[in-house]
């Protein structure tokens, strides 16, 4: 995927970054995609990417993604996003994170940024060293810690609007929901599914992720390959994207998707109509899996946990109204949510515009 003035355009991307510090070794992407209804903020991935155009198109989705996200909740924000290329497990450091943040004060509050697949609190306190221009901060320095726990009650609240549309059932207790992906939110998804009485099973790419799931709430265990074929009432991808596809959604045994992965669907308009055509009511992610921005967000105006728990309630009414219009419309799910999205953008912003976020504005509640 070599990047050009035509990818961007096509996409609808406002401006990419290519980032390198050769003393760190840092090689990353940060991509902005809209920021029509405010600043652009989105998570940064670090992840062993095979190519450097797999990391493109993967920054270029998951922002573009984070626009729609933010539109649909109510989120006066743009949509952004950055991956560093590296191991996660094998190639952190203090210097590397310090450059990345250096990049993001370098963009003056068009990006805010925290964590993603492969952070954790702890790097985006090496980012804070460098700007202010982060979110999922510890709760020392006036953030919210780990969002991966409100992003997993978010897609719980959302699994509940789907089982009251499909199934016909005001709980989730008694059901099997087959959860793909046991890292920071998959445990979290199950540990809740657990709680709630419902039956797991699991699957990882990381032993020792599915080992502490196992202990902890007696999951069943498949191997990554044939957890889309396990009976379930919810299939709940939760790992990394592109995984409902011509080859993987004929497998699905289910009646539900509803999971925090981003990007689930690889092709958005052939996957999406094949899951209706299956029967399979599918939530949109981004809709689903908002719990985590709409916690971090709150960072930015003084964090309450109170507050952005009323809040990430809202994504079972936002799921319900997204239903209400794919039937009224007769258009999947996730046009619908789309749909929402898109209108407004339209409604709210006359112009585009870049945004940036006045660090005098940042409010952070410390200990």
């Amino acid at each position: 995927m070599k990047l050009n003035f035509d990818l961007i355009k096509k996409m609808g991307h406002e401006q990419v970054t290519f980032c390198y510090d050769p003393a760190s070794g840092l090689k990353a992407i940060i991509a902005i995609h809209n920021t029509s209804l405010g600043p652009a903020l989105g998570g940064t991935r670090m992840y062993p990417y095979e190519t450097e155009d797999a990391a493109l198109e993967d920054v270029l989705r998951l922002s573009r993604g984070m626009t729609y996200k933010s539109a649909a909740v109510g989120m006066n924000l743009g949509g952004g996003k950055g991956v560093i290329i590296g191991d996660p497990k094998k190639d952190k450091s203090e210097a590397l994170f310090r450059a990345y943040g250096a990049f993001i004060e370098r963009m003056k509050g068009q990006f805010i940024t925290g964590e993603d697949v492969g952070m954790d609190v702890n790097d985006i306190e090496f980012m804070f060293m460098e700007t202010d221009y982060v979110v999922g901060l510890s709760r020392g320095h006036g953030g919210s810690g780990d969002p991966s726990p409100k992003t997993a009650f978010g897609v719980i609240e959302g699994m509940n609007a789907c089982v009251e549309r499909k199934l016909k059932r005001k709980s989730l207790k008694g059901l099997t929901v087959a959860v793909q992906g046991l890292g920071h939110v998959g445990y979290h998804v199950a540990k809740l599914l657990h709680q709630k009485g419902a039956k797991i099973i699991g699957c990882d790419v990381d032993k020792e992720a599915m080992t502490k799931a196992k202990k902890e709430f007696g999951i069943k265990m498949v191997g990554p390959d044939e957890i889309y074929d396990v009976t379930c009432d919810i299939f709940s991808p939760c790992a990394m994207g592109g995984i409902l596809n011509a080859d993987t959604i004929p497998q699905l045994k289910c009646s539900i998707v509803a999971g925090s992965a981003n990007n689930q669907l690889k092709n958005d308009k052939e996957d999406g109509q094949a899951l209706q055509d299956r029967g399979i009511l599918y939530a949109p992610d981004y809709v689903i899996n908002a719990g985590g921005l709409i916690n971090v967000a709150l960072e930015l105006e003084g964090y309450s946990e109170r507050r952005a728990m009323i809040l990430i309630r809202n994504i079972y009414y936002n799921l319900k109204r997204i239903f209400e219009i794919s039937e009224e419309q007769q258009i999947v799910p996730n046009r619908a949510a789309d749909q929402l999205a898109e209108e407004r953008i339209q409604k709210v912003c006359g112009i585009r515009r870049a945004h940036f976020l006045d660090k005098s504005k940042i409010k952070r509640n410390c200990l």
